[in-house]
């Protein structure tokens, strides 16, 4: 079983980028949930290089030794420390340019601000360690290496609340380094950044010993600092730094770092160097210029006199601007990342590459529609909602034309609302899309790309104190659609509101469901900048789930630790919070059961708080009792969601911070149900025509096709030979799915598929030894719905597709023959055209008939070519050849059609899209059948 990308392949964020200095081709980005990516044509194309290797899709720093290329550093967890950031799990080597990586340390440091090389001694490295980001550790500051990573050792420690961002060596003389150390930690309700004991340390001994450096810096509180050297002016160093607002911008040094003078001090305002710089803060300086300088923030700015002026320039692919490498040897050749990816530039950042070409996209939610091909929609950070198809549009099914001309991961839609979403399809109307951007609700219509805007309660929500705002809303708000009434949603501030008429009117229908402790409730920030943009709520509802089997029942959790639930619409609610359950964790999502009324799953996130432990809770009895079941899932797994499968009872999913897992016995055990998809968090998923469908933070969405098998599945089925039931299809592929038993790897596997007339359709046979065993050794193999045509001594030709109906799948396992009926059903769409399971059959018939009368042109025409070369006698040469020019046209452009051309011409016709086919063809098909059985009777051509 194997999950499939369906993208968007639309850029997430990218805080990490290097090059190679001698390659005009070659760079690395770092995404903060997508992992490491390489590119080896400048931009253009991009591969992920960390799949299989990394604990931790968040990157942090990558260093490439530029003495050997093939070296490769890179270190985990981002130091964005955003309220969604991924904690790192240590540094990784490769030493083949990204094939293959090793494990190269510090898993517990949490995030890697910087990892420098030596450039005089590639096994002497630096890096910048700042530690968890969501508690005290004492694995911080700056490590240092002297056998290329083998082993570390701390050389500069303060706290374990205060770790270091940034390293450099000074340009030509790397026994001088420099060192930024910053407290930056990260809380639900808060944001820290900076104090007194932070600041510019360097050594003038390769990293062995550190002072503080004090004079021209500022005195007192002090944040996030970058730091930029040029080889241009070794003895310079240039730092960005946060500070009270008199104090803070740029600051340069032009004794390597032991004196500084204030150059810019920008105001804090958007358009600004220092825009929110827990955030940002970074700076770049031009290797063969020194006065020229790159600053990254919302906006995108460079200086060419040392700062004393800075210029705006055009965004170059997106907002909010986060690393960048700049080619020493030629600083026209650049990488750089943001919000929406990477680019490369080849001209000193004139023109860059675009960002759709890397499905990095960090998504929060999964909900789907019910057309065909359903789509999934969602959220995406620092972009706008999407919504992608679940296949490509148009296309395999009913038609080879995809109708848009893209790619299916380069294939994506807006549908109102803004990055956080949610966005939820109105069930049974695709085109109406109710749509979340940070608290503020709105009704999309696909049709005009309009949205109806319904802010509950219409107040603004940046910047306030959460005292003074009257509903609390988060920027992801939970919010859900009655599954009785689809004019119905429930939306959740600190109260549940709800609405029947799309948003037009709302009453609140609940009380304050949240803990709301006074000691949570302030102005978030400090204690230098504050940063109020909705994210820092916590007294606020996190998760809404209406039940689906009593219309009145509802459960609501907050991000604060509480679990409610209504069962008379809203009238009385009850705390039914469970008892073991440590307080303020993040009620993430709820999932209230399928099959039975009191039953549902809680799960709670507490990494925010420091504890990464997962907490995923059962109930059967309206919350009353409930179950801590993790079983199986690691103690250091933090748990996002979990769903129930619609029709096996019991059947479990859930989405971990890093990865996914399996249970069979509702939530008693937990066993890893990664296969082939990459580590990253799984935010949610839905359940769908039996498809599981994930959305992840930075690796876009995925999809489980036909989870058939699980449904079924018992863990007994591996030691006995057991076929199980197919799903039904509309057209798509059908997968087989087996267990061998304790037959060999040599064993034969026939599968023959004949229609519900006992017709052969496709036979193949195959042995064990070609099929991957997985765990479990459930093996899999598929029929595409096509008839296989034997042709003598080719490959069989691969024919039209199989009408609606019933089929018959045999399949004998070392002598034991099992049946399974396949179920082929008429696609919606084609019955809304009017098209019938009739015309199907009928186009069936002629398809294969004249895919049989192709084989048997082709057949003699071969037959021909080969007598031809054989033949001696001069007349009989002759009256091949007057055959082979009936048969066959020539071999240039234009040469008149014959006999298997034509014959090819309406096989393409009639088997193109599934249709009622038009007299004609048969007419042409009866035509054409007698010339060919002319040639056979040898009557006068």
């Amino acid at each position: 079983m194997q999950y499939k990308n369906i993208g968007p392949s639309r850029g997430g964020r990218v805080t990490a980028v290097c090059g190679v200095t001698d390659s005009t081709q070659v760079y690395y980005m770092g995404a903060t949930g997508g992992g490491l990516w390489k590119t080896t044509d400048a931009g253009h194309h991009w591969k992920n290089i960390s799949d299989g290797y990394f604990k931790s899709p968040s990157i942090g720093a990558i260093a490439v030794d530029q003495s050997d290329p093939n070296t490769v550093y890179a270190g985990t967890g981002s130091d964005g420390l955003r309220s969604n950031v991924i904690v790192g799990k240590g540094i990784y080597k490769s030493i083949d340019a990204g094939k293959t990586w090793q494990f190269s340390g510090l898993e517990n440091a949490g995030q890697i601000g910087a990892i420098e090389i030596d450039p005089s001694n590639n096994q002497t490295l630096l890096s910048a360690v700042i530690g968890q980001p969501f508690r005290t550790s004492k694995e911080r500051g700056v490590y240092k290496s002297i056998d290329g990573g083998k082993t570390w050792e701390q050389k500069l420690f303060l706290s374990d609340s205060v770790g270091a961002v940034d390293i450099e060596f000074a340009p030509k003389n790397p026994n001088i380094v420099y060192a930024a150390i910053w407290r930056g930690e990260r809380k639900p309700w808060t944001i820290i950044s900076g104090d007194t004991t932070g600041g510019i340390f360097k050594s003038k001994d390769g990293g062995e010993s550190w002072k503080r450096i004090s004079k021209g810096l500022p005195q007192g509180l002090i944040g996030k600092i970058d730091f930029a050297v040029s080889e241009a002016q070794p003895s310079w160093v240039w730092a960005l730094v946060q500070a009270p607002t008199e104090k803070e911008g740029l600051y340069k040094s032009e004794d390597y770092g032991e004196t500084w003078q204030h150059i810019t001090m920008p105001e804090k305002v958007q358009e600004s160097i220092m825009y929110r710089p827990f955030y940002f803060t970074n700076l770049d300086a031009n290797p063969k210029d020194a006065n020229q300088l790159w600053s990254g923030t919302k906006l995108f700015w460079t200086t060419k006199d040392g700062g004393k002026t800075w210029n705006k320039l055009p965004a170059y692919s997106h907002a909010d601007h986060h690393d960048m490498w700049i080619n020493p040897n030629n600083p026209q050749l650049m990488v750089a990342g943001n919000d929406g990816g990477a680019s490369v530039s080849m001209d000193g950042g004139k023109n860059w590459t675009n960002l759709f070409n890397q499905s990095t996209a960090e998504l929060y939610s999964c909900y789907v529609d019910d057309q065909y091909p359903y789509y999934l929609y969602s959220g995406q950070q620092d972009n706008s909602t999407i919504r992608v198809p679940s296949r490509q549009p148009r296309g395999d099914v009913l038609s080879s034309n995809d109708g848009h001309g893209l790619s299916q991961l380069q294939y994506w839609e807006s549908v109102g609302g803004c990055e956080t979403g949610p966005v939820i399809p109105k069930p049974g109307d695709p085109n109406t899309v109710y749509a979340n951007c940070k608290g503020q609700f709105g009704v999309y219509h696909h049709l005009t790309g309009f949205q109806q805007n319904y802010y509950v309660g219409a107040e603004s929500l940046y910047g306030n104190h959460p005292d003074d705002i009257t509903y609390r809303f988060q920027r992801v708000v939970p919010m859900a659609v009655s599954p009785f009434d689809p004019n119905t949603v429930y939306y959740g501030s600190q109260f549940v509101h709800k609405t029947s008429d799309g948003g037009v009117t709302w009453q609140t229908i609940s009380p304050d469901l949240t803990a709301n402790k006074p000691a949570y409730r302030m102005r978030s920030g400090g204690p230098i900048d504050e940063d109020i943009s909705g994210e820092e709520y916590y007294n606020v509802l996190y998760a809404i789930a209406p039940s689906p089997l009593e219309e009145h029942t509802i459960w609501a959790g907050s991000n604060d630790g509480l679990v409610h639930i209504t069962q008379d619409g809203g009238q009385i609610w009850k705390n039914v919070t469970p008892k073991n359950l440590p307080e303020d964790g993040r009620v993430s999502k709820i999932h209230a059961s399928n099959h039975n009324a009191g039953k549902a799953y809680l799960v709670v996130y507490r990494d925010y708080l420091g504890d990464d432990a997962p907490y995923l809770y059962t109930t059967s009895d309206y919350g009353e009792n409930w179950v801590l079941a993790t079983k199986g899932i690691p103690d250091d797994y933090p748990v996002r969601v979990v769903r129930e499968d619609s029709e096996r009872e019991g059947l479990l999913f859930a989405g971990t911070e890093f990865g996914m897992f399996l249970s069979f016995d509702d939530g008693a055990s937990w066993q890893p149900f990664q296969e082939n998809l990459p580590i990253v968090p799984i935010t949610d998923m839905a359940i769908f025509r039996d498809n599981l469908n994930l959305s992840t933070l930075g690796r876009s969405f995925w999809i489980m096709e036909d989870m058939s098998v699980l449904r079924e599945f018992q863990p007994a089925d591996t030691t006995k030979l057991h076929v199980f039931q197919p799903s039904k299809t509309i057209g798509e592929n059908v997968n087989l799915y087996f267990t061998s038993g304790k037959t060999t790897k040599n064993t034969t596997i026939e599968f023959i598929f004949k229609n519900d007339e006992n017709t052969l359709i496709h036979q193949k046979i195959d042995t064990l030894k070609n099929f991957k065993t997985n765990t479990w050794g459930v093996q899999k193999t598929t029929w595409d719905l096509r008839h296989y045509l034997k042709r003598k001594g080719e490959k069989d030709f691969k024919g039209p597709r199989v009408a609606p109906g019933n089929y018959t799948a045999e399949i004998t396992i070392g002598g034991s023959t099992f049946k399974k009926q396949i179920e082929v059903l008429l696609h919606p769409e084609l019955q809304e055209i009017g098209t019938t399971i009739a015309d199907l059959k009928e186009q069936e018939s002629l398809s294969v008939k004249t895919a049989q009368l192709l084989i048997a042109v082709q057949t003699e025409r071969m037959q021909l070519e080969e007598a031809l070369k054989t033949e001696t006698s001069k007349r009989k040469k002759e009256q091949l050849k007057k055959k082979l020019a009936f048969l066959i046209k020539g071999k240039e452009r234009y040469d008149q059609p014959k006999l298997e051309n034509h014959i090819a011409y309406l096989y393409r016709m009639i088997v193109s899209v599934p249709q009622k086919l038009g007299k004609d063809a048969f007419e042409r098909h009866e035509a054409l059948n007698a010339r060919f059985q002319q040639l056979k009777t040898q009557k006068k051509l």
